[in-house]
């Protein structure tokens, strides 16, 4: 068993910067891929961003490219979602997963989760 605990959320404004961090304890997630998702209210949960097992590779959704930065401090067991210039349509709840390397790309195959943690961005 491991647990993924996020942490970082907050009611902010349109164009402000909120950094969310991932700590994930009991199960040695290094040798897996992370990533983060989001589920606004009404909507389902969609991918963020993600990062390979060993840091090389980042991928994110069209939506938060050139704004949102992925990445994992490997000293501390943890993965960070860096987000500049928040919209009002960036607000929900955020997930951090993860899942084995080879399923990095696929969404659906991640299998270890958070609880999640809220950004509010008002207009």
């Amino acid at each position: 068993q491991g647990d993924l605990v996020e942490s970082g959320g907050g009611l902010v404004q349109a164009g402000d910067s909120l950094r969310l961090s991932c700590v994930a304890s009991g199960r040695t997630f290094r040798r897996y891929a992370m990533g983060w998702f989001r589920q606004a209210p009404g909507k389902e949960r969609e991918f963020v961003a993600a990062v390979s097992w060993n840091g090389g590779s980042t991928r994110y959704a069209d939506s938060v490219k050139d704004r949102f930065t992925i990445s994992r401090d490997y000293a501390k067991n943890t993965v960070f979602l860096q987000m500049n210039s928040l919209k009002p349509e960036d607000t929900a709840v955020y997930y951090c997963a993860a899942v084995v390397p080879t399923f990095w790309l696929e969404p659906t195959r991640y299998d270890y989760w958070g609880q999640g943690t809220q950004v509010t961005v008002s207009s």
